[in-house]
C-alpha cells in the first residue's frame, strides 16, 4: 500500500510539472515570433513586412477574450495568454510609433533649418535635352516699339 502511495504522489508531481510547462509553453508561446521582428525592426529601423492592422486585430481579439473571461470564466492560462500578448502588441506598436516617427523628423530636417541646395548639386535638365531637339526662343528686336 505504501508503495502505491508514493508512486501515485509522484505521479501527481509529475502530472502538475507538466501542466505548469504546457500552461506556461501556451502563456509565452504567442509572443516568440516577435522576438525576432522586434530586434530586426530595431536594429534596422525599418518597419517595411511589419503591419500594424494585424496588431490592432489581436489587440481587439485579446481585449474581447479578457471581457468574455469576465463575464463567464475559463481556464486561467487563456487569461494570462492574452494579457501577455496585449503587452507584447503595445511593445510592438510604441516600436512601430518610435521608428516611424523617428524617420518622418529625419526626412524633414531640411524643411525646418531654411538649408537649400547649391547651385551645382541640382541638375536641371532642359527639353532640348530630353528629346534631343534645341527650341530657340522667339526672335526679339533689341528696339522697342
Amino acid at each position: 500500500m505504501d508503495l502505491d502511495m508514493g508512486i501515485n504522489e509522484d505521479m501527481e508531481r509529475s502530472w502538475s510539472l507538466l501542466s505548469w510547462v504546457a500552461s506556461s509553453v501556451m502563456v509565452l508561446g504567442g509572443v516568440v515570433p516577435y522576438v525576432p521582428q522586434y530586434l530586426e525592426i530595431q536594429h534596422s529601423s525599418n518597419t517595411e513586412g511589419f503591419s500594424t492592422r494585424v496588431c490592432l486585430v489581436l489587440l481587439i481579439a485579446n481585449i474581447l477574450r479578457i471581457f468574455f473571461w469576465i463575464g463567464k470564466q475559463f481556464e486561467l492560462t487563456l487569461l494570462l495568454q492574452s494579457v501577455v500578448m496585449i503587452l507584447t502588441m503595445l511593445v510592438m506598436l510604441h516600436l512601430c510609433c518610435t521608428v516611424q516617427s523617428t524617420i518622418r523628423v529625419s526626412t524633414k530636417q531640411h524643411r525646418f533649418t531654411g538649408k537649400r541646395t547649391p547651385a551645382h548639386c541640382l541638375q536641371i535638365r532642359t527639353s532640348s535635352q530630353i528629346t534631343g531637339t534645341a527650341i530657340r526662343p522667339p526672335y526679339r528686336s533689341s528696339t522697342s516699339p
